[in-house]
This record gives C-alpha cells, structure tokens and sequence, in this order.
C-alpha cells in the first residue's frame, strides 16, 4: 500500500478515545472529518460508535494487529485449540457468525444468551450478537440449571450460545435441560466438539459461513444485558454506546496505548469483565488476553511474556502481588472492587512497604451494573479523593458526573452510567439524563473515603425507563 499522508496515518484507535471521552454519539473510524466542524457534511449518514465499529475500524488499518488471544492452557478444559486473533481474522469471524445469526427466525432486538467463559469465543460472540442486531445476554457460566432457567423466563431469551465443555462441567447439556423446561429458547447453539444432539453446531457457522464484507449495513446494536450481583432476577439493559463510553471513561485512568496487551483475569459476564476487558481494548486499539480458569504457573507465564502489558485483576489479589518484582514490561495494574468495599490505606501512597511495586496502579470500584469508576493511586484522580469530593472527577460531565445525595449516597449521571432495570414486552425509550442513585455512600475520615458501605433506603428510587425490546 501507497503512504498515505501523515494526518490520515492517525491511528484510529486514538481517534475513537479521543471521541469516546467526550461524548459518545458517533464514530468516524475511516478518518472522515468531524461533521461538527463541517457544515456541508451535517446531512451525511453517521456511524454510531459500537464495539463492533471499533474491530472494524482497527481490522482495516492495522489487520495484522492482534485482537484477542486464548489462554495456552485452554485445551485441557475445552478440548479447544488456544488460538491468536488478529483483528481481520475477528472481524471476518464476527461476520460469519452473525450472518449465522441473521438466518435464525428472530425479529431485531431478540435477547440472545451468552453463557461462554472467557475466553476468545465470549469476545467473538458479543460481537457477533451485536452485529446481528440482537441483545447480547450475558450469563455467567458457573450458573446452574435453575439460574439459567431464572434468567431464560425472565429476560425472555429467544437463543443460547453456549460451549460443549468447560472443565468437568457441559453448559450445552445444562442448556438443552433449560430448553425442555422453557419452551422460549428456540435456538441453542455451541461451541467445541462433541456438541450435543439438538444443539446447533457454532464451529460449522465459522467453517462455511460465507466470508468478506457484509452485502448490506449490518443491524444497529441493540445493546447488553448484564445481571446485579449474579442474580438471575435482577437483569439490567445498557446500550451499545453506553458500554463504549464505560471502557473509555475507565481508560482514562488506565491509559493503554495502541497495540498494548490486557491481561485479565475477570471474565467479560457483567460490566466490570465488559468494560475494562473487551470493549476497552477495542476502544484503545489494544490486544486481549484472558484467564477464565485462573492456573497460578500459567498466570505467571502469560505475565512474563514480552510486551507493554496492563494486567486487570480482582482487587483481592493485591496481596498476592504485594512486595513481588514483576515484570519491567508491566505498566500497569487494574484492581477491579466490588461496592460495597474498605478502601485501604496504602491505596493512597504507592511504594510503601507491602504495597504493588509499580508507579502505576488503578483502583476500579463497581456499584452494581449501573457504575464504574477509575481512579489512578497517589494522584489528584485517586478514588479516596473523587468519592470525598464528587467535583474532583476530572471527566467530562456528559460522559459520567459524580454527587452527593442529602443522606450520602452516591449517584452518577452520564452516558457511561447510563443503564436501567430491564422489563421483558417492552421498547427502549432513550435515556432522560437524570441522576442514577445507588445505594452505597462513601466512609469519609477528612475528606478521605477509607471504605464504600451499604445504605438501605426507606423508598425506592424512581430510574429512569429505558427498556430493551422484546
């Protein structure tokens, strides 16, 4: 290929975040001129910014760049071969699947269950579910056959992807008993050999789907659905975009470069695997690695492999890690609490003793599926400091804004925070813009926030409705 000028050599990746912090409503990944600047173009079809424009965005100008990459152990669990992805090879497998998927008799916005560990085929799916124009379900695969079924009838899933195995456990098997007790699920599919009787064979959809560029524009997103706490009875509805802004908004405390490598070792089944795994290294540009079945010898071999790497992990192995030499090229560690949490004290001071050797750590706290909030340790834009005083949240107010209610509790607003109960029957309506409570409120001790508790309200709080469709 010709060298194109230096202003269109930007990588897009950059482009995206640089957009995805302001406010996220449109994507131009092949270096179009923003149309706000551009009058003459304000009548031009735009893009909106979903992870999937983000795959294809990176598979055209750097296609060779790796997307996603299997854990080396994944054979002895799967009987799947561990493969690397690089982002045309994912963006050609996404379209294969969802042209899979479009073949199925569903209307747009059906809800499709994704109960696949983490590993490359969840990423692919997701993908693949969005880009069929359907609502991407996400159930953990550690559920058991009276959870799933929970979660079938209340969400009303129309179609399963599953996996054959997963360690000594069959999710297909579970699925097609989930199936005989709901007659709802008119499509169960899977991944892996040995696929049940009944179940339809995803690996065939890959092998002899066609390939190349779809003949007409793909289906709008329809969003995620994710689930409170891991509770089948508490599912919750965000949009495609909404997701973006979260992976971006949690970049900018993590600051991964193009071409970089996640390490996480939480799986993409709710919003904190979603967004500081899958969606933020599509949103950077970046490669994704994944430990579903966490092996200490393994975990230290995939942390010691050459490459900037940014490791995201569950904030209890903080200790585990404390006081170690890690790796020279590790720039940075996510570590991902659940609300509510004590906040400890070396999070405010990095270096001393028994705390992560390295200058760059980043505490993550999720409140439930509504909020994620990032925050680099030792900084003006550490946690302890932003939940003391909301106005140190240095974010654009459009992508997540941070108050005080009068009782304590926190509430965020923004299109980073912007997700809702889902009712099964019903449309999505857009979002209001008004203040999401929760129901957890800082511990301050001068102006500090030393832990996130539990506040129970005397009256439900009225959320705003935005609703998937049926």
């Amino acid at each position: 290929m010709q060298e194109a000028p230096q202003e269109a050599q930007k990588d897009p990746s950059h482009e995206v975040q640089d957009k995805a912090r302001g406010e996220i409503r449109h994507d131009a990944p092949d270096g179009l001129p923003d149309t706000a600047s551009h009058p003459a173009a304000a009548t031009a079809p735009q893009r909106r910014i979903s992870l999937g424009s983000l795959l294809a965005a990176t598979a055209r100008r750097h296609p060779d760049r790796i997307a996603v990459v299997d854990p080396a152990d994944k054979p002895d669990w799967s009987d799947r071969p561990a493969i690397t992805w690089t982002y045309a090879a994912a963006a050609e497998i996404v379209e294969r699947l969802a042209r899979g998927l479009r073949s199925w008799r569903l209307p747009p916005g059906s809800r499709i269950g994704l109960c696949l560990p983490g590993s490359a085929e969840s990423a692919l799916a997701i993908l693949a579910v969005e880009a069929a124009g359907h609502v991407a379900c996400l159930l953990p695969v550690s559920w058991d056959e009276e959870r799933l079924l929970a979660a079938a009838q209340g969400v009303a899933l129309s179609a399963v992807l599953t996996q054959a195995r997963v360690g000594s456990a069959a999710p297909a098997q579970r699925l097609c008993n989930v199936a005989a007790r709901y007659f709802g699920l008119r499509y169960l599919a899977a991944f892996g050999p040995d696929v049940p009787d009944g179940v339809i064979n995803l690996d065939r959809f890959v092998l002899d789907g066609p390939a190349g560029e779809p003949a007409e524009p793909a289906p709008a997103s329809a969003g995620i659905v994710s689930f409170v706490g891991g509770d089948p009875e508490r599912p919750v509805y965000r949009s495609g975009e909404s997701v973006v802004a979260a992976a971006a908004a949690h970049l900018v405390a993590m600051r991964v470069a193009p071409g970089e490598r996640i390490l996480s070792l939480i799986g993409p089944h709710d919003l904190r695997g979603l967004a500081t795994g899958l969606a933020a290294a599509l949103v950077a540009g970046a490669s994704l690695e994944t430990m579903p079945l966490f092996d200490g010898a393994a975990f230290a071999a995939a942390l010691r492999r050459p490459g900037p790497t940014h490791l995201v992990a569950p904030a209890f192995l903080e200790k585990n890690l404390a006081g170690r030499d890690l790796p020279a090229d590790l720039r940075s560690v996510a570590l991902i609490h659940r609300a509510p949490t004590r906040l400890p004290g070396r999070s405010r001071a990095a270096g001393r003793p028994q705390s992560l050797r390295l200058d760059t750590v980043i505490d993550t706290v999720v409140f439930d599926e509504t909020a994620l909030l990032s925050g680099r340790r030792g900084t003006a834009g550490d946690i302890s400091l932003v939940l003391g005083k909301p106005e140190r949240l240095s974010l654009p107010a459009s992508l997540m804004a941070l108050r005080h209610e009068a009782d304590g509790r926190l509430a965020f607003r923004g299109q980073a925070c912007a997700a809702t109960t889902l009712q099964r029957g019903s449309r999505p309506a857009a979002p209001d813009g008004s203040w999401q409570e929760t129901f957890y409120a800082p511990v301050l001790f001068a102006g500090l926030a030393t832990a996130i508790e539990a506040v129970e309200r005397s009256e439900p709080a009225v959320l705003p409705e935005i609703f998937a469709p049926a």
